[in-house]
């Protein structure tokens, strides 16, 4: 599948519960840390100055709650295809213990299911809005990586970090560029 060439935002959710206990989070529904909490209020320094075409997160709590905080004065639309990949019985085991991406983990999602999932769900957001905020998972930034460059395999996308995704002049691939202080 190719991701339609538009351009977004893409941030990663707050620091989770199970992201500050090194946990395989999924699809499991955990909650936003403490610290989480405070990294999205910070957020909203920057991301709620700016008036979205439309912010999207996951079905997941963690998302959900991330927005509440860091775009609070925009309506946030739920979107359960953007849910974490379900990394089946491997589910709140520690993250030393996460397979490759390519293999299905036990009761779990495979890669191709998921990548398919995610993209129809990106495609059907940039297909409907100009410049969406889409608040997510570290496996979508994967997606999009694999997508784009051709591997799920790259460093893991800090919490709460914004990532703009423009299309490149040349219509040749995509400028991916974290966001730092004032933007868009």
């Amino acid at each position: 599948m190719t991701l339609i060439k538009k351009p977004f935002v893409f941030a990663r959710h707050a620091q989770s519960t199970y992201n500050a206990a090194h946990l395989i989070g999924g699809s499991t529904d955990s909650p936003l840390s403490d610290i989480g909490i405070q990294q999205a209020q910070n957020a909203a320094e920057r991301l709620g100055l700016i008036i979205w075409s439309a912010v999207f997160t996951s079905t997941l709590k963690r998302t959900q709650q991330t927005a509440f905080y860091a775009v609070p004065k925009q309506e946030v639309i739920p979107h359960a295809q953007l849910t974490e990949r379900h990394w089946g019985d491997l589910e709140g085991c520690s993250i030393d213990l996460q397979t490759p991406y390519e293999i299905t983990p036990p009761n779990g999602e495979s890669w191709q299911i998921f990548e398919d999932r995610i993209i129809g769900a990106l495609n059907d957001i940039l297909g409907q809005y100009e410049k969406p905020l889409i608040i997510a998972h570290s496996g979508v930034y994967r997606v999009l990586n694999k997508v784009i460059n051709g591997t799920p395999y790259c460093p893991r996308v800090d919490n709460l970090t914004p990532i703009f995704f423009e299309p490149s002049q040349n219509d040749t691939g995509w400028n991916i560029t974290p966001i730092k202080g004032k933007f868009l």
